[in-house]
């Protein structure tokens, strides 16, 4: 019996439209799908790394984009467009997490001076605090998950991967 991943892609199983028709003969050659498979056990380290936190991954990414951002350019007015285009993430959800960290105290949302609409999006001090400690943490994950790889290379590729514009 084949090893987990290890089928052949476009085996047959005898019926017209047997097979997948991949251009993978063994599904484990598909960038695809070990990306897929990657992703997941990061995540899985991830959310380890930050539960003594009590952060999910994307409060500590926001968070932690926050704090960046507050501590690269402290004059900036940093909204909640501003913080999903940094983060990359999506902008209701940006809003809805955003509230949740405000809710803990790790967020503040401040009127912002020309725009009525939009807020102003600071760390507390026991926020930035908080982004500090859960970052030496998920440093230490990634540097025990990325240990089997050259780290820099693979980050050079993934920048690669994730510049914009996607062709689709």
């Amino acid at each position: 019996m084949a090893e987990a991943g290890e089928v052949g892609a476009g085996s047959s199983s005898g019926g017209a439209q047997a097979g997948l028709g991949s251009r993978f003969p063994v599904a484990a050659q598909s960038p695809g799908l070990l990306l897929w498979r990657v992703t997941n056990r990061w995540q899985a380290r991830m959310r380890a790394a930050l539960a003594p936190h009590e952060l999910t991954h994307v409060q500590y990414v926001l968070l932690a984009s926050l704090t960046w951002l507050a501590d690269r350019e402290p004059e900036r007015l940093v909204t909640q467009v501003d913080l999903a285009a940094f983060a990359d993430t999506d902008p209701m959800m940006t809003s809805q997490v955003v509230r949740a960290l405000e809710r803990g105290g790790l967020v503040e949302r401040l009127p912002h001076p020309t725009d009525g609409r939009a807020r102003v999006l600071r760390p507390t001090r026991e926020g930035a605090a908080a982004a500090r400690r859960a970052t030496a943490d998920v440093e230490a994950a990634d540097a025990a998950f990325f240990a089997a790889v050259d780290a820099p290379a693979f980050a050079t590729q993934l920048a690669a991967l994730a510049a914009p514009p996607f062709a689709g």
